[in-house]
C-alpha cells in the first residue's frame, strides 16, 4: 500500500493506494484517531458492484455506523441532495463528533464532502473515490461543491478529508465511458506535467484503457503525486492552482449546454482539444506542435460521443463561470506540456472558433 502526503496549509493528510485495500478502513479510521460515530454515503451503482463495501466496516471498533444510499448523477448533485445528508445526519443522532465517509466517484465525493463541511460547521471527512476520476483528481485537494442553477460547481467549499483511500480493485466493474472519463483527467496531467509523462501515457493509453493493473497504480499515483504539489503551494486556487482548470472552462459548458448528457471526464477530453485550438489561435503553440499535442487526445476519437452543439450557447454559459471575472472568461492554455499560461483572455470570435473546432475534433 502507497502512501503519499499532502501537505496544503489547512491541514496535512495521506492518501493511500493499492489493490484490495479497502478492508483495511477501519483500521485506519482508528490509527488516525478519527472518531467512532461513522455515517458512510454510498453510491448506489459502488454498493450494487460492490456489496461487501459496507459491510467491512468492523462494527466492534465503533460506536454507530449508519449508511445512506445515494443515486449519483450531475442533476442530483443539488441543495436537495445536501438536505438529504443533514437530515439522515440529525435523525440518526450524529454532531460535532462524527466522521462522515463518501465511497463513489466524483460526485459522491464532491456532495457529500461539501456536507462535511458545512454540518456542524464541519466534521471529519474520509473520501473513498471508486472511478479512475476520482481517484487521480477529486478525491484529493479539498474542493468540495453542488451545482447551482445552470452553473456547475457554483456553491462550495474547500474542505480537506482526514484521509484518502485510493483501492483500485474498485476499478474493474466501470464501465467503458467512465475508463475514458478517468484518462481524459489523466491527459490534463500528461500537459500539465511534462514531455516525459506526455510521451508515458501516449505510448501506455491501450494498457491504461485496458485498467492494466501495474500502468493505472503507477499513473494514478503519478497524478496524485503532481496534484497534491500544486495543492501544497496554492491550496485555494488564488494562482498556481489554477492550472489544474486546463480545458475545464470548455468543459464545465459543454456539460451545461448539453443537459449532463456527456460525462466529466469525456467533456474534459474535448475541452482540451479546444484549449489547444485556442492557444494555437493566440500564438502559443505553432501549428506543427498542434498537431504534435493533438495525437494524444486523437486517441480518443471513436470513444466519444459528441453531439453537435449550439456554440453561441456555449460561449454565454462560459461567461456564468465561477472563475469569470468582470464579464470576461479566462483561461489557462499552454506553450507545451509542463509550461502553462493563467488567466489568459482571448476575443469572443477566437472563443467560438475554438470552440467550433474543438467540437468538429470529435464528431
Amino acid at each position: 500500500m502507497k502512501k503519499i502526503k499532502v501537505k496544503a496549509l489547512s491541514k496535512e493528510y495521506p492518501v493511500y493506494i493499492g489493490n484490495k485495500i479497502f478492508s483495511s478502513i477501519s483500521n485506519l479510521i482508528v490509527e488516525h484517531s478519527l472518531t467512532k460515530n461513522l455515517f458512510v454515503v454510498v453510491d448506489k451503482n459502488v454498493l450494487e458492484l460492490h456489496p461487501g463495501c459496507v459491510s467491512a466496516f468492523n462494527k466492534n471498533k465503533f460506536n454507530k455506523i449508519n449508511i445512506l444510499v445515494f443515486d449519483s448523477s450531475e442533476k442530483n448533485k443539488n441543495s436537495k441532495s445536501v438536505e438529504r445528508i443533514y437530515n439522515s445526519l440529525i435523525k440518526n443522532n450524529y454532531g460535532r463528533d462524527s466522521v462522515v465517509i463518501a465511497i463513489g466517484g466524483g460526485i459522491t465525493g464532491d456532495i457529500v464532502g461539501f456536507a462535511a463541511s458545512t454540518f456542524g460547521r464541519g466534521v471529519q471527512f474520509v473520501q473513498v473515490p471508486t472511478t479512475l476520476l476520482a481517484a487521480v483528481d477529486s478525491s484529493v485537494g479539498g474542493k468540495t461543491g453542488i451545482n447551482f442553477g445552470a452553473t456547475k460547481n457554483l456553491i462550495g467549499s474547500f474542505y480537506q478529508p482526514d484521509f484518502v483511500l485510493i483501492d483500485t480493485s474498485f476499478l474493474r466493474t466501470l464501465p467503458e465511458e467512465e475508463i475514458i472519463c478517468g484518462i481524459g483527467e489523466i491527459i490534463k496531467y500528461a500537459f500539465l506535467s511534462d514531455q516525459k509523462l506526455f510521451d508515458d501515457i501516449k505510448i501506455n493509453f491501450k494498457k491504461l484503457f485496458n485498467l492494466n493493473s501495474a500502468v493505472t497504480a503507477k499513473t494514478i499515483e503519478t497524478c496524485v503525486r503532481f496534484k497534491a504539489g500544486v495543492v501544497e503551494a496554492d491550496e485555494t486556487e488564488s494562482g498556481l492552482r489554477k492550472i489544474l482548470n486546463l480545458g475545464h472552462t470548455f468543459a464545465h459548458a459543454f456539460e451545461v449546454e448539453q443537459n449532463y448528457e456527456i460525462k466529466h471526464g469525456q467533456a474534459v477530453a474535448v475541452g482540451l482539444v479546444c484549449a489547444l485550438f485556442l492557444s494555437n489561435q493566440l500564438g502559443f503553440i505553432n501549428s506543427r506542435n498542434l498537431d504534435k499535442y493533438l495525437g494524444l487526445p486523437f486517441l480518443f476519437q471513436g470513444k466519444i460521443n459528441f453531439e453537435s452543439c449550439n456554440v453561441e450557447n456555449v460561449f454565454n454559459i462560459m461567461l456564468r463561470d465561477k472563475k469569470s471575472r468582470e464579464g470576461k472568461i479566462k483561461f489557462v492554455l499552454l506553450t507545451e506540456p509542463g509550461k502553462l499560461l493563467i488567466d489568459v483572455e482571448a476575443t469572443k470570435e477566437q472563443v467560438i472558433r475554438s470552440i467550433e473546432d474543438g467540437v468538429s475534433y470529435f464528431i
